[in-house]
């Protein structure tokens, strides 16, 4: 850590791992003369479980449980970037309706998990009210995932070339009236913050990243697209079914915390609208891939049969990773999620190495610190919105 020796009266002081606002287990080491800022070092580790080792001693659908602690906010992306690894190293079409579906639960996750960055941030720079009023529409998302999955956080819910269940009857009304509510609910935050002058005092014009700098650091999300670059895997990739859908992405050149904010209050709108569109044209047939069942091993052919695959409850064979290597991503609430992959043709992968985007995004966080004030920590961190689940992992 760099102390500069010319000032012998600065202060270092520990922030977290135990205060409220770090947002979980984060320590940063903070130098500081007066109010300013000197330097900050972030100490990462503290909520480190061994994901990745865990991966490569499970089968996949062993292993999907484990996966929703990473980001237990967005769970649902998580899984599904879990699953997509396998789908396409063994090149499985996922049937349109359980594409549908799954974009649904993305969209609401995105925004259950921008709801829960919200209600902190706000309080972190002193605003209480916005705090309760996330929580109660962020309980009506829980509601509509314990209807589909029977679980509000940890779904377990997406399957190699599918879903686990189909939506149960009378999901599709209660989406479409949540997302009729949610609007009004989200014109009122931005009638109570957007404009407040003490909110803009706070975040504008603070911890600002341009362009050039955001790409070199390899930020990818909100943190990207604050910064002028208009990049959204979504769009790149042409994952899922995101492009039959009508929507923009967000984006902003300024690349303060306003920006930020800005971004995260478009994409819950953009989000309602692919998920209006999504409900309204969802097609008819089967939520899975029965197919992915059967399997070319010689040793037992009865793992075939129609009784074992279909009536009996018997543990499945586990699905086989063939043995190429791949980089899969997707575009998560908090920036670029990805999995590289290496199978061995075996039930377990044989390195499954997680590229977290709160991890990336953190690094930049001690250069915006630098020359602040103390209070604008508060405002930085939480603007690039991390979890620790998945920066340590």
């Amino acid at each position: 850590m760099t102390v500069p020796t010319s000032r012998k009266d600065l202060m270092i002081v520990n922030m977290g791992p135990h205060h409220p606002s770090m947002h979980g287990v984060l320590r940063l080491i903070v130098t500081l003369d007066g109010e300013d800022v000197i330097d900050c070092e972030p100490i990462v580790g503290y909520l480190h479980r061994g994901m990745e080792k865990i991966a490569e001693n499970r089968t996949i659908i062993q292993y999907l449980p484990y996966v929703t602690r990473w980001d237990y906010l967005a769970t649902m992306f998580t899984e599904a970037i879990t699953v997509n690894g396998p789908e396409q190293l063994g090149n499985i079409q996922v049937p349109k309706r359980a594409s549908y579906i799954r974009v649904i639960m993305l969209e609401l996750s995105r925004i259950a998990s921008h709801l829960l960055w919200l209600g902190p941030f706000m309080a972190d720079i002193g605003a209480q009210t916005p705090f309760f009023y996330i929580f109660r529409e962020r309980e009506l998302i829980y509601d509509l995932f314990e209807a589909a999955t029977g679980m509000r956080m940890m779904h377990n819910y997406f399957r190699i070339g599918g879903v686990a269940a189909d939506l149960p009857y009378g999901w599709i009304d209660k989406c479409l009236d949540f997302c009729d509510y949610f609007l009004i609910g989200l014109t009122e935050y931005q009638k109570l913050i957007t404009r407040n002058p003490i909110f803009l005092e706070r975040v504008e014009n603070v911890g600002i990243i341009g362009g050039e700098e955001a790409l070199n650091w390899g930020l990818s999300g909100p943190m990207l697209r604050a910064s002028g670059i208009e990049w959204d895997l979504r769009k790149v990739d042409h994952y899922e079914c995101y492009d039959e859908f009508d929507w923009e992405v967000q984006w902003q050149k300024e690349g303060d915390s306003l920006a930020r904010y800005l971004i995260r209050i478009g994409e819950m709108a953009e989000s309602i609208k692919i998920i209006q569109q999504a409900l309204e044209g969802i097609p008819g047939g089967p939520y899975e891939n029965l197919e992915i069942r059967r399997f070319n091993r010689k040793k037992y052919p009865e793992w075939n049969d129609f009784e074992y695959r279909f009536i009996s409850k018997k543990p499945s064979p586990a699905f086989e990773l063939s043995k190429q290597e791949l980089y899969v991503r997707a575009e998560a609430p908090k920036g670029e999620l990805g999995i590289f992959l290496i199978g061995d043709q075996s039930v377990f992968p044989w390195r499954w190495k997680i590229r977290p985007p709160g991890f990336i995004n953190l690094q930049i966080l001690p250069q915006l610190v630098k020359k602040m004030k103390l209070a604008d920590i508060m405002t930085i961190l939480g603007s690039i919105d991390i979890i620790m689940g998945e920066v340590d992992r």
